[in-house]
C-alpha cells in the first residue's frame, strides 16, 4: 500500500512487495491488510481426542508440574475409557507443552556473565564412565580434572581417579604448563579438596584448606568458590564438562573402537581431541594471555611423602591401606611418594618399585610374588591367611587350588598350589594360566612339577668331552731321551 501511494501503479507496487498483481489488487480494493481480511479460525475440523482426559490431566499437572508428558500419556493410555490411542501421542505432547507455556510454573533463568580476558580460571571434575573406554579389555573407571578459561573457552583435561587434592594439583599444573601463564583468580566449587566445613559455623560458607591456600599462594592466585548447592554459579566449566564428553564420544565413534593398548595411548587421544578444540579459540586466547602473569619458577610436588616401617607381615601402611613389599625389607623404614594414581617406593634415595594406588577408605594390595617364598616355608599359614584371596591371580588359579586340595588332601594340595604360584612368579601369570586351564580339563591327578615341565622345562647341560688321540712321537722321545729319576 505504501508503494502504491508512491507510484500509483499496481504492477510496480506488487513487484516491490514480492506479491502477485491480482492479490495486490484485492488488498488495495478492500483497503485492508491480509490479517484483517482473514477470518479467525474458531471451530474444530475434527473431535478433540483429549476431551475426556484433559481436565484430569490439567489437575495432575497443577499438583505436580514436574510430571513428564510421557508419564502422563502412558498413564491415560492404560485406561481404556480414556479414549486415548497410539496415534494421539504427538497431540498430547503438544497440548502439555502449550499448557506449560501458558499456565505452568516459572522456569529457572540463567544469566550470562560478562568475563574479562585473563581474569579467571575455573576447575571442576567430571565423571567419564559413560565413555565406556577399555584398556586391554578392562573397563576404565575414571574422571577428568577439567580446567576452563571462561572468556575464551580454552580448556585442558587431565585423567584422574578421584576428586582429591593431588588430582587438583596435577590437573591445574598440567593446564598451566600448557598455557605458560597464570590468571589471577582460580574458581572451584565446594569440593573437599579445596574447602572444609567450619565447625564453629555449621551450614555457613566453608573455609579453604591449608594445602589449597598454599597452592594458590605459590601461583599468586586468589581462590574463589560458589555457594553450597549452587552449581549454576559455576556454569561455564559445568557446560564445558558436557561439551568435552560429547566431543570425546564423537571422536570415539569416528575411531570405530573404544579399546586402547595403554593408559598413555588413551591420554594421548584425549589431549589430541582437546588441542583440536582449542585450535578454534586462539584469537580470544591471545587476548587472555596478554593479561596474564608469567608462571613462577618451579612446580609444586604432586605427591605426599610418607615413611612407613615394613611390618613382620611384609606390609606397609599408607593412608589406611596396606601394601605388600618383598620380605627382605622387613624392619626397614621406606620412603613412599604417594601420587594420585600410584606409589613410588624408595629405600633411602634408591628407587625400588612402583605400586598402583588403592581407592576407597580401607583395603590391602598383596602381591603373591612378595609372599610366596615365606609361604612355601610355612605352608600351614595359607589356610587362614587374612589376604588369601589376593593369592588367586585369576579364576583359573582358584579352580586349580580347589582341584589340588580335592585330589591330594588339604596340606599336600596347598603345597602343590604354592609351587604353582611360585612358577607363576618366576615366569608370569599369562604363561601359566593357559597351561593350567588345559591341565584342569584333563582327568586324573596332577602335580605342579608336571606344569613346570610344560611351562619352563629344566634344561640339563650336556658336557662334551674332547676326543683323545695320543701322538706316538711322544713315546719315542721318552724312550730315546735320558730320564732322570728323583728319589
Amino acid at each position: 500500500m505504501k508503494q502504491y501511494q508512491k507510484t500509483g501503479k499496481i504492477a510496480v507496487s506488487a513487484l516491490k512487495a514480492d506479491m502477485a498483481r491480482h492479490t495486490a489488487g484485492k488488498y488495495l480494493a478492500a483497503g485492508q491488510c491480509p490479517g484483517e481480511l482473514q477470518a479467525q479460525h474458531t471451530w474444530r475440523t475434527r473431535p478433540d481426542p483429549l476431551a475426556k482426559i484433559w481436565a484430569e490431566a490439567t489437575q495432575l499437572l497443577q499438583a505436580a508440574p514436574e510430571l513428564a508428558a510421557k508419564t502422563l500419556y502412558e498413564y491415560f493410555l492404560a485406561r481404556p475409557e480414556s479414549g486415548l490411542g497410539e496415534s494421539h501421542l504427538r497431540t498430547f505432547y503438544r497440548r502439555v507443552r502449550q499448557w506449560r507455556a501458558t499456565q505452568g510454573p516459572e522456569r529457572e533463568v540463567f544469566f550470562a556473565q560478562a568475563h574479562k580476558p585473563g581474569e579467571l580460571r575455573q576447575l571442576d571434575w567430571t565423571y567419564a564412565r559413560e565413555l565406556a573406554v577399555t584398556i586391554q579389555g578392562e573397563l576404565l573407571d575414571h574422571l577428568f580434572c577439567h580446567c576452563v578459561l571462561p572468556y575464551s573457552d580454552w580448556q585442558w583435561a587431565t585423567r584422574c581417579l578421584s576428586e582429591s587434592f593431588l588430582s587438583l594439583v596435577s590437573g591445574l599444573q598440567a593446564a598451566l604448563g600448557q598455557l605458560g601463564k597464570c590468571p589471577p583468580q582460580l574458581g572451584t566449587d565446594n569440593t573437599s579438596a579445596a574447602t572444609h566445613e567450619l565447625a564453629e559455623l555449621p551450614g555457613r560458607p566453608r573455609g579453604y584448606n591449608a594445602d589449597y591456600l598454599e597452592l594458590c599462594t605459590h601461583y599468586d592466585m586468589t581462590p574463589l568458590t560458589i555457594h553450597v548447592g549452587c552449581p549454576h554459579e559455576h556454569g561455564d566449566v559445568e557446560s564445558q564438562n558436557r561439551h568435552l564428553k560429547r566431543r570425546l564420544q564423537q571422536h570415539l565413534r569416528l575411531r570405530g573402537r573404544r579399546e586402547f593398548a595403554s593408559l598413555q595411548a588413551y591420554d594421548g587421544f584425549v589431549q589430541g581431541v582437546v588441542r583440536a578444540a582449542n585450535a578454534k579459540r586462539q584469537k580470544r586466547l591471545a587476548e587472555e594471555l596478554a593479561c596474564m602473569r608469567p608462571l613462577p619458577t618451579g612446580r609444586l610436588a604432586e605427591y605426599r611423602e610418607y615413611q612407613p616401617v615394613v611390618s613382620s607381615q611384609s606390609l606397609i601402611r599408607v593412608k589406611k591401606h596396606g601394601y605388600s613389599v618383598p620380605s627382605r625389607l622387613i624392619g626397614h623404614t621406606l620412603r613412599v611418594e604417594l601420587y594420585e594414581a600410584e606409589l613410588k617406593v624408595y629405600l633411602g634415595r634408591e628407587f625400588l618399585f612402583g605400586l598402583p594406588r588403592l581407592r576407597g577408605d580401607r583395603g590391602a594390595l598383596v602381591a603373591f610374588r612378595h609372599v610366596i617364598a615365606p609361604l612355601l616355608r610355612k605352608p600351614g599359614a595359607f589356610i587362614n591367611y587374612r589376604h588369601r584371596e589376593a593369592l588367586y591371580p585369576s579364576v583359573v588359579f582358584r579352580t586349580a587350588y580347589d582341584r589340588l586340595v580335592a585330589d591330594h588332601g588339604e596340606r599336600p594340595g596347598v603345597i602343590e598350589y604354592l609351587h604353582v604360584l611360585q612358577l607363576a612368579s618366576q615366569t608370569s601369570v599369562e604363561k601359566v594360566g593357559p597351561v593350567l586351564q588345559v591341565q584342569l580339563a584333563r582327568p586324573g591327578k596332577w602335580r605342579a612339577s608336571q606344569l613346570r615341565d610344560q611351562v619352563a622345562p629344566v634344561t640339563r647341560p650336556v658336557i662334551e668331552l674332547a676326543s683323545l688321540t695320543p701322538s706316538l712321537n711322544a713315546y719315542d722321545t721318552l724312550l730315546e731321551g735320558e730320564v732322570a729319576y728323583v728319589r
